[in-house]
């Protein structure tokens, strides 16, 4: 966090910070209070633009806090910010991969700096209690750094192939990765940092020039971000930061002709129409989708108990199970079911639900009115086809009802057929299940259409087979840290199987920057 501490925030550390990460966050919460309700324009060819049309964004918290006033671009902006990208990009996309890695880690060394201003309007904007809020942020300015030695590590990317056995000439082939031109990132609410910050890092570093669109809920964190690129010095136009819908300036970026490449996170349907969408123009481009999960954990009788309760509570109910990796199904061997059922209910109960920039306070709210409703309408269903464990009801308590707080919701015996078993709900509701054994648990474990992340808890043995059989792209075993939660870049790569993912290559990994670049091939002939 700083020069003299030797703590390093990740999501497996930030359960037990030292006491500078919370006196730091609580004077950086009271200066942003502040200074609420002000008014922020886009990015875009290096200037600040401001549109007629506004939006409100709104704390979750308390929906009468206004955190700033944001421009709702349009059709026309869309168009603006895509021109500039693709002005920027020949002298970008020549840029020597030095400098650019040079003017990244410039940005990734501001975030670092910032890190509170990152945490606490994250925090405010989408609910997240102050660890997991700075979390985000650390981990967006390590996945910019990842990106970086990457293309470090391998030169920018530039390799001597062999030579053509060719008598009386000297036959040179050379294998270049080069960027596509304008890219496009798309980010969702729950992880407005990192979900923007990696793409937008990982596709700069290319050499590619970005625009960014964030979600409505979260536009704050993401033009925090924008501040810290235009301040490491990158070029006019080379990222360009626009807000409004998604159904109309979204839609327009996504149909405009100039945009090479796009990244997007979200949900499976919105996902799988800006896949078909992005493939009506003139040629196949690339689109890096990561579109949600339905993430298994299975406790078999050889399990550490009380470490399988930790790992589960954390990924089940962190950031209110609006995760992607969320633990939303549990499956446990018949012989430690009652068990450990007793142990999540116990640990449920006691969690700590408010507001969130309170530092006992480890759930905060669900992210707006949709997903509010959303909560009751399902535990409503579940009532009436399973057995409500824990929660299964909104909190209206006091200053709970300016905001849009939600109990943590466990639920049993509801049928395998119920087709909540395979349904994101991206709410902190998680089903139970009772199985017979591993290969039971397995069977079910992958009878979804997605495959983000999974979990188990047992033996070596077990573990091994688990691994072989899961169909998933990230996968834990006996994490008390998180069942299925938790990756960081270089650690555990994140990203996902069927329809969790496009790409099969993971964020934070090592594949991953090279999907944001196409190969050539040069081959010149001279004269022996």
């Amino acid at each position: 966090m700083t020069e003299s501490s030797a703590f390093k925030l990740t999501y497996a550390t930030m359960f037990n910070p030292p006491e500078e990460l919370h006196t730091r966050y609580e004077a950086t919460l009271a200066q942003k209070k502040a200074r609420l309700g002000e008014e922020y324009p886009m990015f875009i060819d290096g200037k600040e633009v401001k549109v007629d049309e506004k939006f409100e964004d709104r704390s979750p918290i308390d929906t009468g806090m206004v955190l700033g006033i944001f421009q709702k671009g349009n059709a026309e902006t869309a168009n603006l910010a895509v021109t500039a990208a693709k002005k920027a990009f020949p002298a970008w996309s020549h840029t020597p991969w030095e400098k650019r890695v040079e003017l990244l880690r410039k940005t990734a060394a501001l975030m670092d700096e910032r890190i509170y201003e990152f945490g606490v309007a994250m925090s405010l904007e989408v609910g997240k209690n102050r660890t997991e809020a700075l979390g985000d942020a650390a981990e967006t300015a390590d996945l910019i750094r990842y990106a970086c030695d990457q293309v470090e590590a391998h030169k920018g990317f530039v390799y001597e192939m062999g030579h053509d056995p060719l008598v009386g000439y000297r036959a040179d082939n050379t294998s270049v990765l080069r960027p596509y031109g304008v890219w496009l990132v798309i980010s969702p609410f729950n992880f407005p940092c990192a979900l923007t910050g990696g793409p937008v890092g990982a596709a700069l570093a290319a050499g590619n020039t970005v625009v960014m669109k964030p979600a409505t809920d979260t536009p704050w964190t993401a033009r925090l971000l924008a501040e810290c690129l235009r301040d490491a010095g990158l070029p006019a136009g080379v990222f360009n930061y626009v807000t409004g819908g998604g159904a109309t300036l979204g839609q327009a970026l996504i149909e405009h002709p100039d945009v090479a490449g796009v990244t997007f996170t979200g949900s499976y349907g919105v996902g799988m129409k800006l896949y078909r969408d992005f493939a009506a123009g003139k040629w196949v481009r690339p689109t890096i989708l990561e579109l949600g999960g339905k993430n298994p954990v299975i406790v078999t009788k050889h399990a550490d108990l009380e470490t399988a309760v930790t790992g589960i509570i954390r990924s089940a109910f962190g950031l209110q199970g609006q995760k992607c990796s969320a633990a939303s199904r549990i499956y446990i061997e018949d012989a430690i079911y009652d068990t450990l059922v007793n142990k999540l209910v116990d640990a449920t109960n006691k969690l700590v639900i408010g507001d969130p920039t309170d530092r006992k306070v480890w759930l905060g709210p669900v992210i707006n009115k949709a997903a509010y409703n959303d909560y009751q309408n399902f535990v409503d269903d579940l009532k009436h086809n399973g057995k409500i464990l824990t929660g299964g009801k909104i909190l209206t308590d006091g200053a709970l009802a300016k905001g849009y707080f939600c109990a943590p919701t466990l639920v049993e015996n509801l049928p395998y057929s119920h087709q909540l078993w395979k349904h994101e709900m991206f709410l902190p509701i998680s089903t139970i299940g009772r199985v017979k054994n591993l290969d039971e648990a397995l069977v079910l474990a992958n009878d979804v259409s997605y495959g983000l992340t999974a979990g188990i808890y047992g033996n070596d043995d077990e573990v091994a087979v688990f691994f072989d059989k899961i169909e998933a792209g990230v996968n834990y075993a006996n994490r008390p840290q998180g069942a299925t939660t938790g990756a960081w870049p270089g650690f555990q790569p994140f990203g996902g199987w069927k329809g969790s993912g496009s790409s099969g290559k993971n964020a934070g990994g090592l594949y991953y920057v090279q999907l944001y670049m196409h190969e050539q091939i040069r081959t010149q002939i001279r004269k022996a």
